[in-house]
């Protein structure tokens, strides 16, 4: 009888988890992944760090490329998709990471801080996106 209670209450923990919101990669193709290569005055392209050395890894562009093939742009929509927590998406690193600490973000992020509030449009982009819009 214990073992049928533990069961039933298992699977109503289960069913009481937040479901991982539903990621789109044709709004994160157009409107998430330019970002990554948007160049900012006085910061280094998003790229430049993440497609080396960096545990949240793009795909490296091919040489002369202004933009990642399909295929490309797939894999770094898994790699994104990976830094979106089903719980609380909006507790991301993409959106923490560049964001200055007294506007949500984390204390310190080694390519800087790209965004100084959550009105920021790219800020905006990549929040839809996690949040499945």
């Amino acid at each position: 009888m214990l073992t049928v209670a533990l069961a039933l209450l298992t699977t109503l923990l289960v069913s009481l988890q937040p479901a991982p919101p539903a990621l789109d990669f044709d709004v994160y193709r157009a409107k998430v992944e330019p970002i990554f290569l948007a160049k900012r005055p006085g910061h280094a392209r998003c790229y430049a760090c993440h497609s080396q050395g960096t545990p949240f890894r793009l795909q490296t562009l091919s040489p002369g490329a202004a933009a990642w093939s399909v295929e490309e742009s797939r894999k770094n929509f898994e790699a994104a998709s990976r830094l979106v927590p089903a719980a609380n998406p909006l507790n991301s690193p993409l959106l923490r990471m560049p964001l200055a600490a007294d506007a949500g973000g984390v204390r310190f992020h080694p390519g800087g801080k790209h965004w100084t509030s959550k009105d920021d449009p790219e800020w905006q982009a990549i929040a839809l996106w996690v949040q499945g819009h």
